[in-house]
């Protein structure tokens, strides 16, 4: 019989391996949900697809096959049965406004207005319960969306009379849809000691960066374009404690009914920042916000850089970066142009920030870890930004190597200046359902061969090396990223005309849209390695669709809905359940009849 002999050392390794065993058997990973069930898109290049998803508290633990995902489930966890519904990360606004995204739940909506006759009678309404003297606010009107134009325009703009005359009373403002106009009535001019201006009076009521439009006797319309609108908003109560909290868990709601968990909000300032930390620590942070510093306030920026950029350890609110606003838009004939407007010779836009300040803002940024967001439009206003990024970049040309500084828009180019975000490492920030709002009546601002060679270039934009970041920039358009997705496929209007789309050639695939609302919407954010993508030790954050985007006909997709939000691993958001309530209550109703 042959005796075997074994070294000391034969029996520590073998007593460390049996401890590692029993260790790992007892700190064995346990998931606290699974999701199984449906088509699971992952925007992850290793798998573009998955079967079943497990999460622990707020963290993806695993990503793949079914069975897989079973080694992690025990009686504790709960079970997510898609039942043939779609589920891709969560959607991520990569540029809006999150309080007027708010406020617009609370003050006058007009983003359905179809004619000017739509804002009298939403305003008339509005007078009947208005205390006297009290202001009326909304937003959402666009001229070159109604059905019909009144009679009386000057520069394609309504005149404020028959606002007048429905609220003699009460001092009315209104934004445009893009928040470069206002519309007020007399009462607001008249607090505003703008009523009876004449011709040659006018200077003295100017903003630089902006326009009051005026009619041929030299009397205000009404319009107040850009800068200019703060000659009434100045008048305006300011918001309150209580209105503020109350927007913010609007916006909230209204977040996670469209799948958004993510939001870019672009440009806030020191009360704002205020009211988000306060949220926060109330536990009410219920959203993911990336928050940009308004370029306004100067001593607010001041303050930031001696603090430093703040990036949230639990992923809720970080601020490090700047949004400045340079020029206006193209519905409100802001928009700063190389060339004159096709429909309104002699005019270029606004300049509203000088660019000076745009390249004393990128050095600050670049020495202070910063990015910085610029509101671009016009090609003009584009190229002049890419100049001041690519000046800021080689006066310190060490603090480049990973600056994302955004334009935000980006959405008219000169075809020279398309190469230049690849060049330069500049991310462009655009919302696709712009295109699908505006192309019908944009080329009556910019005429066909400016349209066609440099509006909304995504397709372009990509295949030069950057990626997009998607959105709406609510509350310029709705916040439903179903409408944008499809724009960006189809590069149709909502209507779904015309057949073909408008540049075909500048289509996104599926696969960019979704990558450009998510994982690249993240990485415009420096988040990329924490969430956009349903990959481990990624944050649960999921959107859940009732169609398969990524395959159904394209137009179907409009027909989409958004049917669950998942956000840091809890369900914020079930369409189905609230449906259930629904009927729950029917029924008790009737039992009671």
């Amino acid at each position: 019989m042959t005796i075997m002999k074994f070294s000391p050392l034969y029996f520590t390794i073998t007593f460390l391996l049996l401890l590692t065993s029993s260790c790992s058997e007892t700190s064995k990973e346990t998931a606290t949900m699974l999701v199984y069930g449906g088509t699971i898109y992952t925007v992850d290049s290793t798998s573009t697809t998955v079967q079943a998803v497990a999460i622990k508290n707020n963290i993806i633990l695993y990503a793949g096959n079914l069975s897989g995902a079973e080694q992690y489930k025990t009686e504790e966890t709960k079970v997510l049965d898609l039942k043939g519904k779609t589920m891709t990360p969560g959607f991520i606004e990569g540029h809006g406004h999150f309080m007027g995204l708010g406020y617009n739940e609370l003050n006058l909506d007009l983003m359905n207005t179809s004619s000017y006759q739509d804002i009298i009678d939403a305003v008339a309404e509005r007078v009947k319960t208005a205390k006297p003297g009290e202001w009326i606010v909304g937003r959402g009107w666009h001229q070159s969306k109604w059905d019909s134009m009144p009679s009386e325009v000057v520069h394609g703009f309504q005149t404020h009379h028959l606002l007048s005359e429905v609220s003699p009373d009460n001092p009315v403002f209104l934004k445009h849809a893009s928040g470069h106009a206002g519309f007020a009535n007399s009462k607001a001019m008249e607090i505003a000691g703008l009523t009876n201006l004449a011709l040659d009076g006018i200077k003295k009521f100017e903003v630089e960066g902006g326009e009051i439009l005026v009619d041929a006797l030299g009397r205000p319309t009404g319009i107040f374009n850009e800068r200019a609108q703060t000659l009434i908003t100045q008048h305006i109560p300011e918001r309150t404690p209580e209105s503020d909290k109350k927007a913010f868990e609007l916006a909230i709601k209204a977040c996670h009914k469209n799948g958004i968990t993510s939001f870019h909000d672009a440009g806030i300032p020191k009360e704002t920042i205020d009211l988000y930390d306060e949220m926060k620590s109330n536990g009410k942070m219920d959203v993911r916000i990336y928050a940009m510093l308004t370029g306004w306030d100067k001593d607010l920026l001041t303050d930031w850089y001696k603090k430093g950029i703040m990036v949230d350890d639990d992923h809720l609110f970080t601020i490090r970066s700047i949004k400045l606003n340079c020029d206006g838009a193209l519905g409100s004939r802001g928009a700063w142009l190389l060339e004159p407007y096709t429909d309104r010779p002699g005019h270029f836009g606004h300049e509203t920030l000088p660019m000076e300040f745009v390249k004393e803002t990128a050095v600050s940024g670049l020495k202070n870890g910063f990015q910085v967001c610029s509101h671009a439009i016009g090609d003009r206003a584009n190229r002049e930004i890419l100049d001041r990024y690519e000046i800021a970049y080689k006066s310190l040309p060490n603090a480049t190597k990973d600056h994302r500084f955004r334009i935000e828009h980006a959405q008219h180019l000169h075809p020279e200046d398309i190469p230049r975000f690849a060049e330069l490492n500049v991310i462009p920030a655009m919302q696709a359902v712009h295109m699908s709002s505006d192309r019908p009546w944009a080329i009556d601002r910019l005429g066909e061969k400016r349209i066609k060679e440099g509006a909304y270039m995504w397709q372009s934009l990509l295949q030069s090396g950057v990626p997009i970041v998607n959105g709406t920039d609510v509350p310029v358009e709705p916040i439903n990223p179903i409408a944008s997705f499809y724009a960006s496929v189809s590069r149709k209007t909502l209507k779904g005309t015309p057949e073909g789309g408008y540049e075909p050639d500048q289509k996104m695939t599926r696969a960019q849209a979704l990558k450009s609302y998510t994982l690249d919407a993240a990485y415009g954010a420096f988040e990329e390695h924490i969430k956009g993508s349903i990959s481990i030790g990624k944050l649960a954050d999921f959107t859940i669709f009732d169609n398969d985007i990524m395959t159904i006909p394209e137009d179907k997709i409009l027909t989409t809905k958004v049917v669950m939000t998942i956000f840091n691993g809890e369900v914020v958001y079930n369409s189905e359940k609230k449906n259930t309530s629904s009927l729950l209550l029917m029924k008790i109703q009737l039992m009671f009849k």
